[in-house]
């Protein structure tokens, strides 16, 4: 559970990141950068798609609660960034068509699941 929270936080300072990035641009990387690359693994943007998405994401992390770097959020910062990031999901993925969308659904499953099989020491 800590380490999930860990990894939240880390989430905040890095969500800035451009989906550029995510999808492979040099440059660093950081946890909201992996987050995206893997909601968006197997599927393949076009400009005027990347510039919406890009556009939401900025947006969003705008929105970010402010927090402490190396201190965990609390319960309430917590539950606002999963509100952001919840919005955000749904707002990229009307960005896509019917068959990207099939594909960003089964990764958002994917990325759940693996969130479930952590034991619990690293979450």
């Amino acid at each position: 559970m800590r380490l999930r929270l860990a990894v939240l936080t880390s989430a905040l300072v890095l969500l800035g990141s451009s989906v550029a990035l995510a999808q492979g641009a040099p440059g660093p990387g950081g946890f909201a950068a992996r987050r995206m690359q893997r909601l968006l693994t197997g599927i393949t943007l076009t400009p005027e798609q990347q510039t919406k998405v890009d556009s939401i994401t900025a947006r969003y992390a705008a929105q970010m609660p402010a927090f402490t770097p190396g201190q965990m959020p609390d319960s309430a910062t917590r539950a606002k960034m999963r509100d952001v990031y919840q919005k955000q999901d749904a707002e990229i993925r009307t960005v896509l068509t019917a068959d990207q969308q099939k594909t960003f659904d089964t990764n958002v499953e994917q990325m759940r699941a693996r969130m479930g099989q952590r034991p619990p020491g690293n979450r």
